[in-house]
């Protein structure tokens, strides 16, 4: 019964699986747990469609995954079903690990990266259902031998960064963002075991990491949706100060695990219980802890939630010598106004680097599949391709009426 599902996606339109076993593993509470995962954060404090979650993300991305093995399969290469299942059981659950609000509180409520406790997760669900997860595990990690398959996970052009660029960018509205994933997959190829990109694809390439450019400063880390998530991450910091020191917050007990956790945390995530109040945490409960707490005694805590929940978020300026002593000056005065110490004015007052490489050569190069069957790796061909880090520091100024 379960290979007669049909999912009704708004990028692919109807999509079906062969393996049974994936419909048991989005069967799985951890799975549905990411139904109340955002996709973006709070980007749709910017973009108002934004309210996509990393459900959706995790379905078209296992989609374009069947897609890319049955073009390499058209091609003549061998991919047995084990292979094929485990690609796609890893790609599934590349993201089962994400706590709330994804990317935007990753090393805020514990200092572990969610692919580490996406390993853990995979393993714990294939217990669960019984079943050898090793295989895509292996490719998950990247140590099985046929690297494409880990490639088609996680690399420079793998299905993951096709689906969210496609799916951010349908739900976003930003038209920047648009890929032609179908004809990338149709140029795939292998060699040796690795992946390549026919010579004919070349400007989708080129288009792709334009696409995925634009989206990062246009979308990701818009200035106000860094904005947001910085106060966030503010009222996150706020509530674990306050939890530690005895003042009680208006919490779930799956967010009271963490807001009172201490110690080294990797290795609590070894511990039953962590992963136990893990796979209960969304983001239901930020958001239930917040709106509760807009009239909490402690000042910092209840301005950040109110003025979270009404969107009157931080100004923000790029970092140069003339903001830089503008925001020292506003500083200063808000900090006398309100009696605040160094440490509490940083919850109103601060700055943050972001970074992106729009062709990031230290994870490896896309290579491409010439006509006379040379491989070539994508940046000979691209000239004028920029392979630099590109960093923008942002300040962020409380809004106060006093000046």
């Amino acid at each position: 019964m379960n290979k007669k599902k049909i999912f009704n996606d708004p990028i692919y339109g109807l999509i079906r699986f062969s393996d049974e076993i994936l419909y048991d593993i989005i069967d799985h509470p951890y799975f549905q747990r990411l139904r109340r995962i955002s996709q973006q954060a709070l980007s749709h404090y910017v973009y108002p469609g934004a309210l996509h979650t990393r459900f959706q993300h995790a379905i078209g991305a296992t989609h374009l995954m069947t897609r890319a093995l049955d073009t390499l399969r058209s091609k003549g290469h061998v991919i047995s079903d084990q292979e094929y299942e485990s690609a796609c059981i890893a790609i599934l659950l590349h993201d089962i690990g994400h706590g709330p609000f994804s990317h935007a509180l990753e090393h805020t409520l514990v200092d572990i990266h969610h692919e580490e406790i996406s390993l853990q997760l995979m393993t714990k669900i294939g217990e669960e259902l019984a079943y050898d997860f090793s295989l895509a595990i292996d490719i998950f990690k990247g140590s099985y031998p046929r690297h494409f398959l880990h490639q088609l996970v996680s690399g420079q052009i793998d299905v993951d960064r096709m689906d969210y660029l496609t799916r951010d960018s349908f739900f976003s509205g930003v038209a920047e963002g648009i890929i032609g994933y179908d004809r990338i997959i149709t140029m795939m190829n292998v060699v040796d075991d690795f992946l390549v990109i026919e010579e004919k694809g070349i400007y989708s390439i080129e288009k792709f990491l334009m696409a995925r450019r634009l989206m990062y400063w246009q979308v990701y880390l818009h200035k106000t949706v860094i904005a947001a998530e910085t106060m966030l991450i503010s009222i996150l910091k706020r509530a674990k100060h306050l939890s530690i020191a005895g003042i009680d917050i208006p919490s779930s007990d799956e967010l009271n695990y963490f807001l009172n956790l201490r110690g080294d945390e990797v290795q609590l995530s070894k511990d039953p219980n962590f992963l136990n109040n893990y796979v209960r945490l969304d983001d239901t409960d930020i958001l239930w802890m917040i709106k509760r707490s807009t009239h909490h005694k402690d000042m910092i805590f209840s301005t950040l939630c109110n003025n979270l929940l009404d969107r009157k978020l931080p100004k923000v300026t790029v970092k140069n010598d003339e903001t830089l002593s503008q925001f020292y000056i506003n500083r200063k005065k808000y900090q006398d106004l309100h009696h605040l110490t160094n440490d509490e004015i940083s919850y109103f007052f601060s700055e943050k680097k972001e970074v992106i490489f729009p062709y990031d050569v230290r994870s490896g190069e896309i290579n491409m599949l010439m006509k006379n069957g040379e491989i070539v790796p994508y940046s000979i061909l691209n000239t004028y391709l920029n392979t630099k880090a590109e960093e923008r520091t942002f300040l962020f100024f409380v809004r106060d009426n006093h000046f």
